[in-house]
């Protein structure tokens, strides 16, 4: 949530600083603003709305500045308004400030800065931080830049919760102060120019080189330098990571959205996925992972734990690390998992999924899963991202940039990467006989060409949004694997059409749910595994007897008459079935939403990353 960008260098910063927000669009905010240093001081210009009314304020064309800060702000503390919206500023209007995460004990640091003469106009704990700057600040008699520092160090000291952060001054009209803790913030690198963001994607288009910040070190930026300090201001040096994505990835090209895109680039996102980790003669492995068969047989149980999207994907693995490795496994909401005191050890393995790296429940979650000595695995998008900083080991989807909120080619990446850590689990421990697993791991090297194949029915899948784009409710369906894709396709569906919708188990439907099962309902089934289809067509036939609609996704041979609309995908083995089967109902979420009028890409109150609990 919200979105950060900054810039110093030698060109005008307005025009990047607008191009950087636009581009963090997807991240979701209700206003926006930015803050240069020009040559009268510190200029703010900001307001309510989407960024376009932020480039169309009066004045903003005419800010010559080089040096800049710039947010898209998601409300948390106090409504969507200008005087809301960030930068904020001190009472001297010396200090401008960005701010991404949520200052649990501004209440008090307010109280504080009140009863030492400060005055607040806004309803956000974001203005506290400018204000406590100013105030240590005031408090130093040095007049060197490093007193800059220490006022922003100091005001951080207070601040408990979590923070990304930018601060220009007009005492120091070549400078920009950045830090961050447990929200994301990254640096990119020129000779001559530093761009800052919450997102690389924002920033790709300048360079590809990264500074990755951890926790609490603080950078001190110059348009040709970059100086970074512990939180005891003690002087390091940090490494540059180079990022592999093509910046004309977090581009449209030539697609209507986002969404759309990336639906259609799955076929190459699983071409990426599966590259580094099988080799010609069909032998899987993780060169990252160093886990012996005693390693291996020591773990009694798995822990998946992730949030939305990303945990159906962790159900999928469920089903994999289970049936090839013979290991009980637990699927766990993050934001859930470390309020519940889970029984973990050293011989637990916790898998963490993330698209972003950066949610933060799953964040959390895995520091508890380390401070109770169990090994640790990350498996993620972002190379450098603060759950692959934690974590004991991470792995990489190697999907490329996921712009649209509602993730698609993230979650099929992550399915295939979790089936393929299970293949290499099951290969070290030997459990099942090896043949099947090179016969699975075969079924996995078939899926860039099968999904090409499955995208081929977007004209089915296209007729038949425009008849149900107006319902209220429908109703997804399936049993084994093929529930795990219910629940998925039933979330996108509400993510970005807004219709309720709601995923059972197929054989739990006359256990009660079944009670809603009108005439005209539209009800939504899977089938994909051959042991499972004559016990879901049962229950298909209960709703059908009630006057439901059905749109059935099956690679299975069934007699198509008994439905309103049959989609047909290639037949795969049970661990790659969601991989296909989600696809039909991705395109029909994406063509629900396009009908209805709707913001495929930004839906209301949604974000892409999550980073507050």
């Amino acid at each position: 949530m919200c979105g950060i960008v900054g810039y110093i260098g030698t060109k005008k910063a307005c025009p990047i600083l607008i191009a950087g927000l636009t581009r963090l669009e997807y991240r979701g905010y209700d206003s926006a603003g930015i803050s240069t240093i020009e040559n009268n001081g510190l200029s703010i210009m900001k307001d309510k709305g989407r960024v376009s009314n932020l480039s169309s304020l009066k004045g903003i064309d005419d800010l010559e500045g080089t040096i800049g800060i710039a947010h898209t702000r998601w409300a948390t503390h106090g409504k969507p308004s200008r005087e809301n919206s960030h930068p904020h500023q001190d009472n001297s209007k010396s200090f401008s400030v960005v701010h991404n995460g949520i200052i649990e004990n501004y209440s008090e640091l307010k109280n504080f800065l009140e009863e030492n003469g400060y005055k607040f106009y806004s309803q956000t704990d974001t203005e506290v931080i400018p204000n406590l700057i100013h105030y240590y600040y005031e408090k130093d008699s040095g007049n060197d830049v490093l007193r800059f520092l220490k006022a922003v160090r100091n005001a951080c000291s207070d601040l408990r919760g979590s923070f990304a952060i930018e601060v220009i001054s007009s005492h120091y009209p070549e400078n920009m102060i950045v830090v961050r803790k447990d929200s994301p913030l990254v640096i990119g690198t020129c000779e001559s120019e530093k761009y800052i963001s919450s997102d690389i994607p924002a920033i790709l288009s300048y360079t590809r080189d990264f500074y990755l910040l951890d926790d609490l070190e603080f950078v001190l930026l110059a348009n040709n330098n970059a100086r970074f300090f512990d939180n005891d201001l003690n002087e390091f040096d940090k490494k540059t990571t180079n990022i592999e994505w093509n910046a004309a990835a977090a581009e449209k090209d030539g697609y209507d959205d986002f969404m759309l895109k990336e639906i259609f680039e799955q076929p190459t996102a699983i071409r990426e996925t599966i590259g580094s980790h099988i080799s010609s003669d069909y032998d899987c492995d993780f060169d990252e992972l160093n886990f012996s068969k005693t390693d291996l047989e020591n773990i009694n149980k798995i822990f998946i734990i992730a949030c939305g999207t990303a945990m159906h994907a962790g159900l999928v693995g469920k089903i994999a690390f289970e049936r090839l490795c013979r290991i009980p496994v637990e699927v766990d909401i993050a934001s859930e998992f470390r309020y519940r005191n889970p029984i973990i050890d050293e011989h637990t393995l916790c898998i963490f999924i993330s698209q972003s790296g950066e949610t933060a429940d799953t964040i959390a979650a895995l520091k508890l899963a380390k401070s109770s000595n169990a090994t640790t695995i990350a498996i993620t998008n972002v190379v450098g991202s603060s759950i692959t900083r934690e974590a004991d080991i991470s792995v990489y989807t190697h999907a490329g940039p996921e712009i649209a909120v509602a993730s698609t080619k993230a979650y099929t990446s992550q399915v295939v990467l979790i089936d393929l850590l299970a293949i290499y689990f099951a290969k070290i421990l030997n459990r099942v006989d090896s043949e099947y697993l090179v016969d699975v791991t075969k079924d996995i090297l078939s899926l860039p060409k099968k999904i090409e194949e499955t995208l081929n029915c977007k004209n089915q899948v296209y007729d038949f949004a425009k008849k149900i784009y107006q319902e209220k409710d429908i109703f997804f369906l399936g049993r084994g694997i093929d529930e795990t894709v219910a629940k998925e396709g039933s979330l996108k569906l509400k993510e970005i059409s807004y219709i309720h919708s709601e995923s059972y188990a197929a054989g739990e439907l006359k256990h009660g749910p079944i009670a809603l099962i009108e005439n005209g309902v539209t009800v939504i089934g899977i089938m994909t595994d051959s042991s499972l289809v004559k016990k879901t067509i049962s229950n298909l036939q209960e709703v059908i007897t009630r006057g439901a609609k059905t749109l059935i996704i099956t690679s299975q041979v069934i007699d198509k008459d008994m439905f309103d609309v049959v989609i047909t995908i290639p037949e795969s083995s049970t661990f790659t079935s969601p991989i296909l089967s989600i696809i039909p109902l991705q395109l029909l979420a994406y063509y629900i939403s396009k009908e209805k009028g709707l913001d495929v890409d930004k839906p209301r109150n949604l974000a892409k990353s999550v980073t507050v609990e």
